[in-house]
C-alpha cells in the first residue's frame, strides 16, 4: 500500500507541473475583442513571473512591463487583415492561454490621386525605404510616452487613414498609412507625445517619397511619423516633450499641396493615428 501510494505522487507530480495553490499561472485578458482594420487590441496578461511569448495572426509580439507588474502589447490590426475570427496565443513555459478575436471591414475607399510632372516620376530611394523600416520598427522597453496624445498641427483632416490610393489613374497597389492634416506651408509641427527622435530623413538624402521626414520613438513599440515637411528642426537622438515644435509644414516629396502626414505606429505596422488623439496609454 505504501508503494503504491509513493507511486502515484510521482505519477501526479509529472503530469501537473506545480502553478502555487492550485492558482491560474497567469492571467490573460483583452479590452476588446472585435475592431476594425487599422485598429488595435490592448492585451494585458497579470501574475505572469517573466515575460510572456504573444502570437498573433503568425506574428510574434514583444509584451512590456508595466508599473504595476503586468504585461502588455498594444496589438496593431494591419489595414488589409482578412476580416474573420483569429487566435491570439499567449505562452510561458509549458501553460498557454488563447482567445478568439474578430476583426471587421473598415471599408475604407479608393482615393485617386493625380500628381503633377514634377512629382509623378519620383520613386522611393533604397535607402529612405531601409532607414523608414528600421526606424518605425523601434521596440524600446521604456514608456517614454506620457500624458494625453496630441494633434500634431492645428488644422482638419483632409484624407483620411486606410484609403486605398490610386495615382494617375493607375492601379491600386498602396494605403494611406496615416492622416492628412490640411496647413499652410512654415506652419508649425509639434511631437504628439514624449519620445525620442530616431530618424531625421532630407530630401537630399534620398526622401523622395516621404520629402523631409521625421520619426520619433514614444517606448514600448509606438512610433509616430512626421511627412513632407519644409524644415526640420530636431536631430536624431533628442529627447522631445509633447508640444515641442519639431518641423514645419511643407510640400516635400509626393505631396499635391502643403499639409503634414502623420502616421502612427505599432511594432511598425500602421493604425489610425486619430485614435490616440486625446487618449492616454
Amino acid at each position: 500500500m505504501i508503494k503504491l501510494l509513493t507511486l502515484l505522487l510521482l505519477l501526479a507530480a509529472v503530469a501537473f507541473p506545480e502553478t502555487g495553490c492550485g492558482e491560474e499561472p497567469f492571467q490573460l485578458s483583452v479590452a476588446h475583442l472585435e475592431r476594425e482594420q487599422g485598429q488595435f487590441f490592448i492585451v494585458t496578461v497579470t501574475g505572469a513571473q517573466g515575460e510572456p511569448e504573444l502570437r498573433f495572426m503568425d506574428r510574434s509580439f514583444q509584451m512590456f512591463r508595466q508599473p504595476n507588474n503586468s504585461w502588455r502589447a498594444l496589438l496593431p490590426v494591419e489595414n488589409l487583415a482578412p476580416p474573420g475570427s483569429h487566435t491570439i496565443l499567449v505562452r510561458q513555459g509549458v501553460y498557454e492561454k488563447s482567445l478568439t478575436l474578430r476583426v471587421t471591414a473598415n471599408n475604407r475607399p479608393v482615393q485617386r490621386i493625380t500628381l503633377d510632372t514634377t512629382k509623378r516620376t519620383l520613386k522611393a530611394t533604397e535607402t529612405e525605404l531601409r532607414r523608414v523600416k528600421a526606424a518605425l520598427h523601434t521596440e524600446t522597453p521604456e514608456p517614454l510616452f506620457a500624458g494625453t496624445f496630441m494633434r500634431p498641427v492645428e488644422g482638419g483632416t483632409s484624407s483620411l487613414y486606410g484609403l486605398k490610393r490610386s495615382y494617375n489613374d493607375g492601379p491600386v497597389e498602396s494605403y494611406h498609412k496615416g492622416i492628412d492634416i490640411a496647413a499652410q506651408k512654415g506652419t508649425s509641427v509639434k511631437s504628439t507625445a514624449k519620445g525620442r527622435v530616431v530618424l531625421t530623413g532630407r530630401v537630399e538624402d534620398g526622401f523622395q517619397v516621404h520629402g523631409n521626414t521625421i520619426i520619433i520613438d514614444h517606448g514600448q513599440g509606438v512610433t509616430t511619423i512626421y511627412m513632407h515637411l519644409s524644415a526640420i528642426k530636431v536631430k536624431e537622438g533628442q529627447s522631445v516633450e509633447a508640444g515641442a515644435v519639431i518641423g514645419n509644414v511643407g510640400n516635400t516629396g509626393i505631396s499635391t499641396a502643403p499639409h503634414l502626414h502623420w502616421g502612427t505606429y505599432l511594432y511598425g505596422t500602421s493604425v489610425d493615428p486619430e485614435l490616440f488623439e486625446g487618449y492616454s496609454l
